[in-house]
């Protein structure tokens, strides 16, 4: 499987708007974003693994904890164009996009993400999905997904996607979890088309690649995440660690 170059990249914005300074927010003593890069480097996919950051409070915290960092342009509206910043000097096959608050990122998840390319050279973006509670279902912070019957995606939304209208059925939701793994063309097309509308109304990104026909492989986990976007998240995530440390 270590046929493809795989760069591992962590965007890592230092002023998020729902959790402040949240990649360098400690979870049990040590700071969230070396959690992340760990975790991620415990994956023997990746070539390479390194932050992307808009901070210089970023950058020296990673040099401190002897973590590759590069700085990057702080007018990047986004984590792919990040990452689309890095993969113009760093060559890779495929790109991994491991956002830096997910500190419960395995290697069996950089897995998955890395299957499609092999599976299928046509491949140009995958992420990857996990079976939704009734609760992250009805949580407008948590993103669903719908798929095709080969496992590409057809829609994101923070509704709960498919609709019962009649209440009747027993649909099965399915929470997307934020990591990709991208060619650099996608890279380049999604950073050179404007924002879509669609991309705009639900404030998720990857709805760009959809609207302009760039197919997205969905493939499903059963290792479950805590995406940090408040203080509980962070309690959540700590008390995880306490009790499955890897």
């Amino acid at each position: 499987m270590a046929s493809l170059r795989v760069l591992g990249v962590i965007p890592a914005r230092l002023h998020s708007t729902r959790l402040a300074r949240k990649v360098l927010r400690e979870i049990a003593g040590v700071p969230m974003l070396a959690h992340v890069w760990r975790r991620a480097r415990q994956s023997p996919l990746l070539s390479d693994l390194l932050v992307a950051t808009d901070a210089d409070e970023v950058l020296n915290a990673c040099r401190a904890l002897g973590i590759p960092a590069v700085l990057t342009s702080p007018q990047h509206p986004s984590g792919t164009d990040r990452i689309w910043e890095v993969a113009q000097t760093r060559a890779a096959d495929l790109y991994a996009n491991i956002q830096g608050d997910e500190p419960l990122v395995t290697a069996g998840h950089i897995e998955k993400l890395v299957q499609p390319f092999l599976a299928d050279p046509a491949t140009e973006v995958s992420t990857l999905r996990i079976r939704a509670t009734a609760e992250e279902a009805a949580d407008p912070n948590v993103v669903k997904v719908v798929v095709t019957g080969k496992g590409t995606a057809l829609y994101f939304s923070r509704l709960p996607i498919p609709f019962d209208r009649d209440g009747t059925a027993t649909p099965a939701y399915w929470k997307h979890l934020g990591l990709y793994a991208y060619r650099r063309e996608a890279l380049e097309a999604f950073h050179r088309l404007p924002p879509s509308a669609l991309e705009t109304s639900e404030r998720l990104e990857q709805l760009r690649f959809l609207e302009h026909g760039i197919a997205i492989q969905v493939v499903e986990t059963t290792e479950p995440t805590i995406g940090v976007d408040t203080e509980a998240d962070l309690r959540a995530v700590e008390a995880r660690l306490q009790s499955h440390p890897r």
